[in-house]
C-alpha cells in the first residue's frame, strides 16, 4: 500500500480521462457501501441509549446488497472501455458477462433461506437462526440449505473475480485485463474494491447461513472459547519468542503474545459486565466466521487452476443455475407443506 501510494499516477494520453478516473472510484464506492447495512451484533443498551450494532438498518437489507453488487459491474466495465486498450476492453467484457451470469445462481441461493425465515431483514434472519436443535445443534440455515450455501460461495468467488474465476485478469491472455492501463492508487482502488467485496460476500454468507453473531455452542461453553483461543495464541507466541528462529522474533513474538493474553484477560473480565460481554462475544463470533470464510477464499486461490472462459460460462448456465433453481423449488415445496 505504501508503495502504491508513493508511485506516480500515470494517465495514458489515449484514454477517456473522465471515465478512466471515474471507474476505480465507482468500484470502491459500490464495494464499500454494502457494508453499511450489515449488522454485526444484537441490540445493546449503554446507559440511556439503546442501539443496534449496525451502521444503518434497512428492512430490505438483503435486496439492497444484491442490487449494489449488481451495479458494481459498471466500475470494471468502465475501466476496461475507458482505457482504450484491446486487452482492457476484453477484460471488462469478460467481467461483465461473468458477473451478470453468476448473479442469477447467487440470487436464487439467497432466496432459499429467505423463504425459510420469511424475511428480507438481516436482523430477523439472524434471530430466526438462534437456538439449538436437541440442545446442542445450532439452528443455522447451513444445515437445511447446504446446497444453497455451496452455490452462494461459488457464485461469490465469481462475483469477486477470484481464482478460479479470475478470467477478466488472466495475465497469460490479457496482460492484466481491465486494469492494464492503471497505476498507483487507481490500480490499488480496483483491488480495494475486490477485497471489500470479499468481506461483503463472507458477511452476507455468515448472516444468511451461519447464524450471524450467534455462537455455535450453548451459553456457558461459548463464553469460554474466545478466552481459550486468545490465551493459547498468546502462550504459543511467547514460547516461540523465548526460542526464536530469527533475531527479530525475540522481541516481536513476546510482544504479540502479551497482546493476545491481554485480549484474553479482557474477555475474561467481560463475563462480569453484561453489556461488554454482549459486544465482545458478538464481535468474536461474527468476525471469526468471516475470517474462516476469507481463509477459504485464499485457500482456493492457492489450490485450484484457472478455468477456460467457455468452461466458466458453461458451468454457470448448465450446472450452477439449474442446481440453484432445483434447490429453490425443493425449499418452496417444503415450506408450502410445513406452513399451516
Amino acid at each position: 500500500m505504501v508503495k502504491l501510494i508513493t508511485k506516480e499516477g500515470l494517465i495514458p494520453s489515449h484514454v477517456n480521462k473522465l471515465f478512466y478516473l471515474m471507474a476505480p472510484f465507482v468500484a470502491v464506492a459500490l464495494g464499500l457501501i454494502s457494508i453499511a447495512v450489515i449488522p454485526f451484533g444484537p441490540e445493546i443498551t449503554i446507559g440511556p441509549v439503546t442501539t443496534w450494532m449496525q451502521l444503518t438498518d434497512l428492512r430490505i437489507g438483503i435486496l439492497f446488497v444484491i442490487a449494489v453488487s449488481s451495479v458494481g459491474v459498471y466500475g470494471v466495465a468502465l475501466g476496461g472501455w475507458a482505457s482504450n486498450n484491446k486487452y482492457s476492453l476484453l477484460g471488462g467484457l469478460r467481467s461483465s458477462a461473468q458477473m451478470i451470469s453468476y448473479e442469477l445462481p447467487l440470487a436464487l441461493a439467497v432466496a432459499a433461506p429467505l423463504l425459510l425465515a420469511n424475511t428480507l431483514s438481516f436482523r430477523d434472519m439472524v434471530n430466526y437462526q438462534s437456538g439449538y436443535w436437541l440442545g446442542f445443534i445450532p439452528r443455522w440455515n447451513l444445515i437445511p440449505e447446504i446446497i444453497a450455501f455451496i452455490v452462494f460461495m461459488i457464485a461469490g468467488f465469481a462475483e469477486t473475480n477470484r481464482v478460479p474465476f479470475d478470467l477478466p485478469e488472466a495475465e497469460n491472455e490479457l496482460v492484466a485485463g481491465f486494469h492494464t492501463e492503471y497505476s498507483s492508487m487507481n490500480f490499488a482502488a480496483f483491488f480495494m474494491a475486490e477485497y471489500s467485496n470479499m468481506v461483503t460476500v463472507t458477511a452476507v454468507a455468515t448472516l444468511l447461513f451461519l447464524g450471524g453473531w450467534q455462537p455455535p455452542f450453548p451459553a456457558p461453553y461459548s463464553d469460554v472459547v474466545p478466552i481459550l483461543v486468545f490465551a493459547l495464541a498468546g502462550l504459543i507466541a511467547v514460547y516461540h519468542g523465548l526460542h526464536p528462529a530469527r533475531r527479530m522474533d525475540k522481541f516481536t513474538l513476546p510482544a504479540t503474545g502479551l497482546v493476545f493474553l491481554g485480549i484474553a484477560a479482557i474477555f475474561g473480565l467481560s463475563l462480569f459486565v453484561p453489556v461488554l460481554k454482549t459486544i465482545l462475544m458478538a464481535l468474536f463470533w461474527f468476525c471469526g466466521k468471516i475470517l474462516i470464510l476469507l481463509f477459504v477464499f485464499i485457500w482456493v486461490r492457492a489450490t485450484l487452476p484457472r478455468f477456460r472462459y467457455d468452461q466458466l460460462m458453461r458451468f454457470a448456465w448448465i450446472f450452477l443455475f439449474p442446481l440453484a433453481m432445483l434447490n429453490l423449488l425443493a425449499t418452496s415445496l417444503i415450506v408450502a407443506l410445513t406452513t399451516k
